[in-house]
């Protein structure tokens, strides 16, 4: 399944039910029809940015071994200007992980990836002073944060490392900058995970979505 429309909430649904394009049964189907009637409820939402200085800053967060068929997690970033989302992805991990720390190791590992281009557009736009320092991207596992900042040996997650080096090369250069956030302000969250209706909406207003009878 392939979404091109800026709604920041699909693509989780849409990295889970494309597994099973090849082979999709009644329950599918079903799930494929719920993600349709959240599409038609939420048409009228639009994203709503700050005024002030731009800022931009990272969410990086994983679901640990949540394919019940491969054990493999759930990846989710997103990364903000200013209050409302620009960039974001939801897709399963390559390779099943040992832990929740090398899941969320993993998970912060995308982002960076993103931070080289994002980085290098808005520096030739020449309207963000603040992109010079380094990106903050928040992410909720002590373990990951502080492998990032200085690899820890251990033999378990030696593989992980020679994978994905890329994070902890861009937090040595500079150029990103780990920090911790709680699970509750985790904006990622509902980029690797089913939740309730409520929290669903908090998320919501985290990315910067606003409904249109809210400003109309």
């Amino acid at each position: 399944m392939l979404s091109s429309a800026p709604d920041p909430m699909s693509p989780t649904p849409l990295s889970v039910t494309s597994r099973y394009q090849a082979c999709a049964e009644e329950a599918h189907w079903s799930v494929v029809k719920t993600i349709l009637k959240y599409l038609k409820m939420t048409k009228d939402m639009f994203l709503i940015y700050d005024g002030g200085e731009l800022i931009l800053e990272g969410y990086g967060d994983a679901s640990f071994q949540s394919d019940d068929d491969d054990a493999k997690s759930q990846s989710g970033f997103v990364f903000k200007l200013n209050g409302g989302v620009v960039a974001w992805k939801s897709s399963k991990q390559d390779i099943t992980t040992d832990s929740t720390t090398e899941a969320e190791y993993i998970a912060a590992s995308e982002a960076p990836k993103e931070v080289v281009w994002m980085k290098n557009y808005i520096q030739e736009l020449g309207m963000v002073p603040s992109i010079v320092e380094p990106v903050v991207i928040f992410c909720n596992n002590n373990g990951a944060i502080a492998q990032a900042k200085e690899s820890r040996s251990h033999h378990r997650f030696k593989h992980i490392l020679r994978c994905y080096q890329i994070l902890r090369e861009m937090v040595s250069r500079g150029d990103v900058r780990m920090d911790r956030v709680s699970s509750a302000e985790n904006t990622t969250d509902p980029f690797t995970k089913p939740m309730l209706q409520i929290t669903h909406t908090q998320h919501l207003d985290k990315m910067g979505l606003r409904s249109m009878g809210d400003w109309v």
